[in-house]
């Protein structure tokens, strides 16, 4: 780790300079190595994935695990992607003038050297390179044992682009060892690391917060929460719950609970309970939700906090926007909240007292996602609130540094 550390320091310096060109260009190759190494891929993930089956990996993992071509196709057009966004490294804004007659603004530059730490899906492995490559920063990659195999295929490939482009090899660097002292170690070296970003369940995340020795940009939960507002359009309102918690049930921008206003429960809440039957999901209701669905199973104080991950649904009527808001500031995560209305005065309400890093007002907890912000792919999402917040792409991956151009001027 030791040595990682120090070539990605050495790395690091060097990708300060690299313009824009040789970024892109080593890009471009590691997706034509992809492409080339397909065959070699698929080999190396059926060797981890067999492996998975003898440990008793469970089905989900197992999911998340698997490479097939439509997943190898995905990466190269990520590379793509990546390769054709906005170079954020060396913009300069907020450039103004000072009574001195000096110039006074900020110029974009990258963190430096980003440690990630992730599990199971291996895809993270070029996901994370390549947005750390094109915001100019050095990375060092620890997935998670399970994938080992197929990372070190999908680093081959990181290595070849690095080098055809006339990059450092030290610019990306995955971790070879699956021994977990290789994780204490590099949450733990300041020296040579400034940001460690964890991806994965939330005891790996807890144990990085708890002991790591450097920034972490994390978040923990994603309680998500649809609030339906009196006002609301009954036809949004029925669509937004629904996608909000079946268009996909193990993310984390998923809604876990719908707080329902009290005038317009007995309207909306049977039609909703026929849509999440229709997909299987299981409702867990307040007392109040249960006089209108008595086959809802009674709530408990932890269903208010749990993160399902699953076709599960907490349902609370409450009495007004203020009632809801407490609601989420009691048992939120900070992640996602929406409201659906019909009223600016209550949407802008919403929009400044929920303390969440995404706050939506009439569309779906699904769009909290780098890719749907416009941010080209992103590496995570943080709840925290220095440094960056909600979907981290390229320009989360950078920080600021003032600059000042003069003519000789002194302080006098």
């Amino acid at each position: 780790m030791e040595r990682l550390g120090q070539a990605a320091r050495a790395a690091a310096t060097a990708m300060r300079r690299t313009a824009t060109g040789p970024k892109n260009a080593a890009l471009l190759a590691m997706a034509e190595r992809l492409t080339d190494a397909r065959a070699e891929l698929l080999a190396a993930n059926a060797r981890d994935l067999a492996r998975g089956r003898e440990s008793g990996l469970d089905a989900a993992l197992l999911e998340r695990l698997a490479l097939d071509d439509g997943r190898i196709d995905a990466m190269i057009e990520g590379l793509a992607q990546v390769a054709a966004l906005p170079d954020p490294v060396g913009e300069i804004d907020g450039l103004r003038s000072r009574p001195s007659g000096i110039q006074v603004g900020q110029m974009r530059v990258p963190l430096g050297v980003i440690g990630i730490i992730y599990e199971s899906r291996p895809n993270v492995t070029l996901e994370a390179a390549s947005l750390c490559l094109k915001s100019g920063n050095a990375c060092i990659l620890r997935g998670g044992s399970e994938a080992r195999e197929s990372n070190a295929a999908i680093a081959a490939c990181i290595r070849t682009g690095l080098l055809d482009a006339g990059l450092p090899e030290g610019a990306v660097q995955v971790v070879a060892t699956t021994d977990r002292a290789a994780v204490g170690r590099l949450i733990a070296m300041p020296e040579y690391v400034d940001v460690i970003i964890p991806r994965g369940g939330k005891s790996l995340i807890e144990r990085i917060s708890r002991e790591a020795r450097v920034p972490v940009i994390k978040h923990l939960d994603g309680v998500c929460h649809v609030y339906l507002d009196a006002t609301a359009d009954p036809e949004k309102a029925l669509a937004i719950a629904v996608n909000a918690k079946t268009h996909r049930y193990g993310t984390c921008n998923t809604m876990e609970t719908l707080l329902v206003d009290a005038p317009v429960a007995e309207a909306l809440l049977p039609r909703l309970a026929e849509a999440y039957a229709g997909h299987g999901v299981q409702l867990r209701g307040c007392e109040r939700t249960r006089t209108i669905l008595p086959e809802a199973t009674p709530a408990t104080e932890e269903d208010w906090q749990a993160e399902y991950l699953a076709p599960v649904l907490a349902i609370r009527v409450v009495d007004g926007i203020d009632a809801a808001v407490a609601h989420i500031e009691r048992y939120g995560s900070h992640h996602t909240d929406a409201i659906v209305t019909e009223h600016y005065g209550l949407a802008r309400r919403f929009m400044a007292e929920v303390d969440s890093s995404s706050v939506m007002v009439n569309a779906s907890t699904r769009f909290a996602d780098g890719f749907e912000y416009g941010l080209g792919a992103e590496i995570g999402i943080s709840t925290d609130k220095l440094h960056a917040r909600g979907p981290v792409g390229l320009e989360g991956l950078t920080t600021r540094k003032y600059i000042v151009l003069g003519d000789g001027q002194v302080r006098r």
